[in-house]
C-alpha cells in the first residue's frame, strides 16, 4: 500500500484560493505567481478578461494598500471556489467582494470578480441608496 505525506499531498482547491488572497496581504508576488497558471485570465466589472502579464500589471499594485481578508464563505464546487470575503484596507477602508476561482492542477486559471459594497454599507439598513441623489452616478 502506497500513502502520501501530508506535505507530499496535493493542496486543497480551497487552501489555493486562501493562499492567493494571503500573497497580498504579505506582498508576496513571488507566491502568487506560483499559483496562477501560465494561462490564467482575470474578469472583473472593470477589466474584461486580462491575461496573467496584463492583470500583474494592473492589480497586483493593489497589494501595497490590502491589510487583510475575512473570509465569510468559502465553497467548493468541482474545480471551482466561490469565495465571498471581508477586505481591509492599510487606510482602514473595508470592503465585501464575492470571486469565483477555477483551478486546475494545482493552480488558478481563472478568477471572475463580482464586487460588493463598502462597509460599512451606504444605505441604511433595510433602505437603498438612491441614483438620482447629487454626487451619485445616474445610471
Amino acid at each position: 500500500m502506497v500513502t502520501q505525506s501530508a506535505a507530499a499531498a496535493p493542496a486543497s482547491n480551497a487552501a489555493i484560493a486562501q493562499a492567493a488572497y494571503r500573497a497580498y496581504v504579505t506582498k508576496d508576488r513571488a507566491a502568487l505567481e506560483a499559483l496562477l497558471a501560465d494561462d490564467f485570465h482575470f474578469t472583473s466589472p472593470l477589466d474584461n478578461r486580462l491575461d496573467r502579464e496584463t492583470y500583474f500589471r494592473r492589480c497586483w499594485p493593489n497589494s501595497e494598500v490590502i491589510d487583510g481578508f475575512d473570509f465569510v464563505h468559502l465553497v467548493m464546487d468541482a474545480d471551482r471556489v466561490f469565495v465571498t470575503y471581508e477586505g481591509r484596507n492599510t487606510n482602514g477602508h473595508r470592503f465585501r467582494n464575492t470571486e469565483i476561482l477555477t483551478i486546475r492542477d494545482q493552480h488558478i486559471v481563472e478568477a471572475e470578480v463580482y464586487s460588493g459594497w463598502s462597509l460599512p454599507h451606504k444605505a441604511p439598513q433595510g433602505g437603498f441608496v438612491d441614483p438620482a441623489a447629487p454626487g451619485l452616478p445616474s445610471s
